[in-house]
């Protein structure tokens, strides 16, 4: 059963990314968004449920390690494995917006995780053991700054308001946009919770740490809607969608995910997990250079498998990690 509830999951992810294209590009399209407004918002929310189901279910249980492994394990996924595979698929191109505004949120989003994470007097306090904490006030802090998020999203959403998307947008009713969209959602929802609760149950046999589960296999599972949806997108080159979404969903992560699952129940973070949070800064910074010394604006295929390669490089990294620990433990 554990298998067929992974394979099966797999499915209804696929299936419900595209749907969920389709129906945010119809909308957007009648709304006269751009493509980039559609996957920073709409399809970013719905190929974020997976991450908010794991982790709110993970704050309830107390299980932070896979909480925070998820959102930084996720995010890392987005720009190395995602981008990189997407960008493989078809060249992106990053609009200007991107990359002024976006990946730059995104980065600072990050560094804040991290500075809240290590620099709380009050959690060190609190434990009195000398474990740092993201607490119910830093999660408010974070929430805060997705606030200020969505309302760059509806600035920038009404200065594009008369513009047209360059890609060929299926245009199709209210009422099938509307049934598109639902479908999408609820398919990357019962979808990425029968693939998450598959392969955690996996690993769990295997006897792997809470950490590393959330880090590699809920990650990577929780993150399988944004990578088929973002390689979807590339395929029918609506690109603007497959960058946007992608780095939309780490902005997502960061600031709604984490924030409202510290602001259930406070997050204990190990200082180990700052590694993790190296690398997203690292991911980030890749993808600033692979704009930045190029001839143009855009990921290109060889730049898209050097992200793969840096992410497979560091899913051997966490492998090793693991197995260092386990035999510290042991």
């Amino acid at each position: 059963m554990v298998y067929l509830m992974f394979v099966v999951g797999l499915v209804f992810l696929i299936k419900g990314a595209d749907l969920l294209v389709d129906g945010a590009s119809s909308v957007g399209r009648k709304f006269k968004l751009s493509p980039l407004i559609i996957g920073l918002t709409i399809v970013s929310f719905g190929t974020s449920l997976p991450e908010l189901l794991v982790n709110i279910m993970a704050s309830f249980s107390g299980s932070a390690g896979l909480a925070i492994g998820n959102v930084f394990g996720s995010n890392i996924a987005n720009i190395l494995l995602i981008l990189g595979v997407s960008a493989m698929v078809y060249p992106l191109p990053i609009t200007r917006n991107t990359y002024f505004s976006e990946i730059p949120f995104s980065l600072i989003a990050t560094l804040l995780v991290g500075f809240l994470a290590n620099a709380s007097i009050e959690s060190l306090g609190n434990n009195g053991d000398g474990t740092l904490l993201i607490s119910s006030f830093d999660g408010y802090v974070l929430l805060f700054f997705f606030s200020l998020f969505l309302g760059y999203i509806y600035i920038v959403s009404k200065q594009n308001r008369d513009l047209e998307g360059e890609e060929e947008i299926k245009e199709m009713t209210w009422l099938k946009s509307a049934a598109f969209i639902l479908l999408g959602i609820l398919g990357l929802y019962f979808g990425g919770d029968w693939v998450v609760q598959g392969a955690t149950e996996i690993a769990r046999m295997l006897g792997l740490s809470e950490s590393f589960i959330g880090l590699t296999i809920v990650a990577i599972g929780t993150s399988l809607p944004e990578l088929v949806t973002s390689v979807i997108a590339a395929l029918k080159r609506n690109t603007d969608i497959a960058v946007g979404n992608a780095v939309g969903s780490n902005i997502f992560n960061m600031l709604w995910i984490l924030g409202l699952s510290a602001a259930i129940k406070p997050l204990p973070f190990e200082v180990l997990s700052n590694m993790d949070v190296f690398m997203i800064i690292l991911a980030s910074t890749m993808l600033i250079m692979a704009v930045a010394i190029g001839r143009r604006p855009v990921i290109s295929r060889w730049e898209g498998l050097w992200f793969v390669l840096a992410y497979a490089a560091y899913m051997y990294f966490l492998v090793h990690r693991e197995s260092l620990q386990a035999g510290i433990a042991g």
